[in-house]
Formats: structure tokens, C-alpha cells, sequence
């Protein structure tokens, strides 16, 4: 079935960024009077903006070609950018302001990759910390990112930065920013087969929102200074999380809590058949977590997930831990192809959440049996501390790893079909319903459905 083989597309655009390109490059991004397809926005009653694939609605902007943000790009209050499949974004490392670049949605993003065709937004010098991320308004409606890489995000806004002027995110100077944020409780957003990586901190968080999050890879979050969760959930938030990649993120793979801005909204995350690997090596200024960390009366439903090789399993700390009573946290498989790991995973280790319906290896298993095509870092050491190879972190993102499970896993089966998801006939995003393709060979889909669980552990199963 299709679900199998995401991770095919995965891998597409891991390839097929680097060379991508449309037929024009260095648009003008922040040209809205424009008149040639470059980017166009039109507020005059009875017309569209038409591009070569597409007709767009009134008022929208659309970047149909590769251009570059050497300052930080602002959708209005109402308004919709669109960037069209195969469009490559060059973030300057050097921007014409003050503070990095950011791009602050206070409007609705449709960022239309293809497997064929993704969208990149990346740095020009390939290095975190680069750039800002995308930061969403507490207005922002819509938001889908689909087939897009996104990288090089995180870096520490300043006060003049846009998403500080607009009390997004941050309401003081202490850090980075995620390379993508929502917040509105009322509004929606989808991440589909996308590719994040080489975040400076956390990849992606959420004080609020309705979302599905599928099919996509998070790789390399974070550093050892600052840390870095791959998906980091507050309050306010109804999300279904299912079939993602998470590899090598610092601090936590996910980060669940019920603190947040929205106090009275308890967020309701459903997160199933997802693959962890190599997660949780630096907790030295923060003990939470280390793989899975749920707090403040958090109380999610977490099964069939596959951990493997993480620092611990789940954990809540001693005061003000999850609201286990009306978790679901079974059944999920941990493995472990070390002492250490099986220890720090184990029922009696400090701050483990315990649950005799998961499977948990009591010894150590071996690695080279599990996925088809996997090379672990000989050194690795899960209580490393230290972003260095050579001192036990993760090898780099490769992308001709191959996280399907062998033939003869056990963890092809033992999982659950049960499971109620937030968003079982999906998620609508009208602004691409809006969107009147040229070909119908271009259509895209304006609904988000994660798809329905698998009795195998983890995100790929068997090719």
C-alpha cells in the first residue's frame, strides 16, 4: 500500500533538491507590483493571478521561479503566498537587515513540492543557524508544506526581527527559532513527505494549531549548546503525527507538553508508527528528556513507534510529570544494541514511564538485523554529550539509508490497528481547493489525511 513506500519519496527529495531548478532564477521576491509571472499580487475585483501551471485567487503572490531573501519576507494579514513546485529559495546568510532572515506568515503559505518537483528553502552557505525559520501569526489560517526541504533554520532573532515585532514565538531574546512554528488554535497546517535538517534548534513547534504530520523526515535537530527537539507540542494543539523519520534530534525526537500559551485548551495528539533513531544525546544543562518527554498533564496517545538506539524511552519528570491515567502509551517497540541503551530504557531507570504492554529489550539486539540499510557510528555513545563523531554522536544524515525493516523483523508485527486518529476524513485546506491547475496532471489534493495505522512498528514496514 502507498504508506509502505514513503519513504521512497522521502528519499526523492533528498535527491532531487539539490539539483532542482526552475527556468528563471533571482526573482524579486518582494516585488508585489510585478506584471510578469515572477511574483504577482492583483487586488482588483474579477481577476487572478495566472502563472504557467495555475490561476491563483485575487490578492494572492505566488513564486513560480527560484529567487533568494536577503531580508526577511512578511505574508499580510489575509493574504496567501503560494510557491509552486520545483521553486528553489536561497536564503542569504548575510541579509540587508539587522537579524536574520525570517519568513513570517501572518497570512497562509501553500509551499506545492512534488515528489518530482520539491520546494527548497535553504541557506546559501549550506550551514545551521543561517536563518530565522518560518514563523506563523496568531491569524495565520492556512499553512501546507508539501514535498519541501527546509533547512539551515534557527538562528536568534533580534528585537527589530519581524517575528519579535509581531510577539510571535518569542517575547525576549533568549535563543534561536524553530524552523517552522504555528499558533493559532483556530487555524490548520499540514506537513507532507517533507525533508528537514541541519536546524540549528528545534525543527518544528506548535503552541497551537489543528495539523497532520506525515510521511516526512527530521533529521539532524539541534546542537550541543542550545539543544533541539524534532517536534516540540505545547497546548492548543489537535494533531495526527504518523509515519515520520526522526534521526539524530539532540534533545528529544518528540517533546509533549500541556504548558503553554493557550492554558485552557488541552491538546489532543494522536502520534503512531513513527521510527526514532539516535536520539537524545545531550541533556547536559536540561534533564528532559532524551528521546520521549511528556509534562504537565500532557496526555497523548503514543503507539506503534519504533525507538532504536535512543537515550532513554519515555520519560516525565518527578513533579508535574504527563497525565498518565488517560495516556496511551502502548504498544510501542524500544530497541537497543547496547548495555547502556537497555539500562536507560529499562523499568527501574530514573524518570521511565513504564508500561509491561510495550515490548523492551531486556539485552542488547543486534543492530544490522533490523533495517535494510542503516551504518551506525562504531563510536556511538547515547550519553555523548557532544555534537562530535569522533566522541560518540550520530553519523551525519545519509540519505542512501534505508529504514525499511528486514524480512525477518519481529517488529513487522505486535502493533495495533485500533487507533482513532484526530482527523480521520482529513484535514481541508481551501486556499489550494482555490487553485485552478492548468493540467490536471498538476493537481494537488486540498485534503490532508494521515493514513491509517499499521500492525508493523514504526514508520516503513517491509518494501
Amino acid at each position: 500500500m502507498k504508506r509502505f513506500n514513503l519513504f521512497t519519496g522521502i528519499l526523492a527529495i533528498a535527491f532531487a533538491a539539490g539539483t532542482s531548478s526552475c527556468e528563471n532564477e533571482n526573482i524579486n521576491p518582494y516585488d508585489y507590483a510585478a506584471k510578469t509571472d515572477t511574483i504577482t499580487i492583483n487586488t482588483g475585483d474579477g481577476n487572478t493571478v495566472k502563472t504557467a501551471i495555475a490561476s491563483y485567487p485575487t490578492g494572492s503572490m505566488v513564486w513560480s521561479h527560484d529567487t533568494t531573501l536577503t531580508s526577511s519576507f512578511k505574508i499580510p494579514a489575509g493574504a496567501s503566498l503560494y510557491i509552486e513546485p520545483g521553486v528553489k529559495v536561497t536564503v542569504s546568510s548575510k541579509p540587508t537587515e539587522d537579524h536574520p532572515v525570517e519568513i513570517v506568515a501572518l497570512g497562509n503559505l501553500y509551499v506545492m513540492g512534488t515528489k518530482e518537483k520539491p520546494v527548497v528553502i535553504k541557506s546559501d552557505t549550506g550551514k545551521p543557524n543561517d536563518w530565522g525559520g518560518i514563523i506563523c501569526g496568531y491569524d495565520c489560517g492556512e499553512v501546507v508544506l508539501s514535498h519541501a526541504e527546509i533547512a539551515h533554520a534557527g538562528a536568534t532573532p533580534t528585537e527589530s526581527s519581524l517575528s519579535f515585532q509581531n510577539k510571535l514565538f518569542k517575547t525576549t531574546i533568549d535563543g534561536g527559532v524553530p524552523a517552522f512554528h504555528f499558533c493559532n488554535t483556530n487555524g490548520r497546517f499540514a506537513i507532507v513527505n517533507c525533508f528537514f535538517h541541519d536546524n540549528y534548534n528545534d525543527q518544528t513547534y506548535f503552541t497551537g494549531g489543528n495539523g497532520v504530520i506525515h510521511g516526512s523526515v527530521f533529521a539532524d535537530s539541534g546542537n550541543e549548546s542550545d539543544g533541539g527537539e524534532a517536534i516540540n507540542v505545547k497546548s492548543g494543539c489537535i494533531l495526527d503525527i504518523s509515519y515520520n523519520l526522526i534521526y539524530n534530534a539532540c534533545t528529544n525526537a518528540f517533546k509533549l507538553s500541556g504548558s503553554g500559551v493557550e492554558k485552557n485548551f488541552a491538546s489532543k495528539l494522536v502520534i503512531y508508527n513513527n521510527t526514532a533513531v539516535d536520539c537524545g544525546w545531550r541533556r547536559t544543562k536540561n534533564k528532559k528528556g532524551g528521546n520521549v518527554w511528556i509534562e504537565k498533564g500532557i496526555a497523548p496517545v503514543f503507539v506503534n513507534n519504533l525507538m532504536v538506539d535512543n537515550r532513554y524511552g519515555i520519560r516525565q519528570p518527578d513533579k508535574n510529570g504527563g497525565d498518565i491515567d488517560n495516556s496511551v502509551l502502548h504498544p510501542n517497540y524500544f530497541f537497543a544494541s547496547t548495555e547502556t541503551g537497555v539500562k536507560q530504557q529499562g523499568k527501574d531507570f530514573k524518570m521511565i514511564v513504564w508500561d509491561d504492554r510495550n515490548i523492551t529489550g531486556a539485552a542488547p539486539e543486534d543492530l544490522s538485523k533490523l533495517f535494510v540499510s542503516f551504518a551506525q557510528n562504531d563510536k556511538m555513545n547515547i550519553n555523548c554529550e557532544s555534537d562530535n563523531v569522533a566522541n560518540g554522536a550520530p553519523l551525519k544524515w545519509n540519505a542512501s539509508w534505508d529504514f525499511h525493516l528486514q524480512p525477518s523483523a519481529p517488529q513487522l508485527s505486535g502493533a495495533t490497528s485500533a487507533v482513532m486518529r484526530n482527523f480521520p476524513g482529513g484535514l481541508a485546506f481551501f486556499g489550494m481547493k482555490k487553485v485552478k491547475w492548468t493540467s490536471n496532471a498538476d493537481d494537488q489534493n486540498y485534503y490532508v489525511t494521515a493514513p491509517v495505522p499499521s500492525n508493523f512498528f514504526g514508520a516503513f514496514g517491509t518494501k
